[in-house]
């Protein structure tokens, strides 16, 4: 019997990328645009660089405090690698979420969730300094982004729900690839943000996966748990 070929497979896929790489590109019709709306759109991305400082509480796998921004940058690869299961979602708009929703912590710092109470006046202080990051961009991007930060901060519509239950889980994630805690720690995460990981199916499975790597965590800090 002839050996049959699947056009799907690794090896095709590759030759397939490659002449698809080796054909001349497109041209890109890119206009220039005026000098004041690059100029505002280079001084906000080189204020929010600041999140890059913007400390958390938790740390990287080596114990080196972990920033904002990381935490952004994983929440976003997140979102990717679940893109096939969000075939109802704007991945679009969830992207965008989870890239804007910390950034006035640029300004303000994180607050650990331990720490936060309600009628701290912590999402308005944030709000606040988000506006006054967007200061120099131009007005249409500025309003997109409040739009953006709004939205996620209600937590309404299904891509902030979404945000929100991710951001959960990926603090969570960086949670149990810390350097081991105390078992206090581990219990306050069994109950953190369940209100917003309910929110799907696929998120409370992720929530279940997330609680079991806790367990473990909490076990070997010393404590059965049941």
């Amino acid at each position: 019997m002839p050996h049959k070929l699947c056009g799907n497979s690794p090896g095709a896929v590759a030759r397939n990328n490659l002449a698809t790489m080796t054909k001349t590109p497109p041209s890109l019709d890119l206009p220039e645009i005026s000098h004041t709306r690059l100029t505002g759109l280079l001084d906000f991305l080189q204020a929010a660089e600041q999140l890059k400082d913007t400390l958390r509480s938790g740390t990287t796998t080596g114990g080196r405090p972990e920033s904002t921004a990381e935490h952004s940058w994983r929440l976003a690869l997140m979102v990717l690698l679940f893109e096939p299961e969000l075939k109802e979602v704007d991945l679009l708009k969830l992207l965008k979420l989870t890239l804007v929703h910390d950034l006035g912590e640029a300004i303000s710092g994180d607050v650990p969730a331990p720490l936060q109470t309600p009628g701290d006046d912590r999402q308005e202080r944030e709000r606040r300094d988000f506006l006054t990051l967007c200061e120099p961009l131009p007005g249409d991007v500025a309003g997109e982004l409040t739009s953006l930060w709004d939205e996620y901060a209600a937590a309404r519509t299904v891509e902030a729900r979404l945000a929100k239950a991710f951001d959960k889980l990926e603090t969570m994630l960086q949670h149990v690839l810390m350097p081991r805690q105390a078992p206090s720690f581990y219990e306050f995460n069994l109950g953190y943000g369940r209100d917003r990981t309910d929110c799907s199916a696929l998120t409370r499975q992720l929530r279940d996966e997330v609680d079991e790597l806790t367990r473990t965590m909490m076990t070997g800090a010393g404590r059965e748990i049941a």
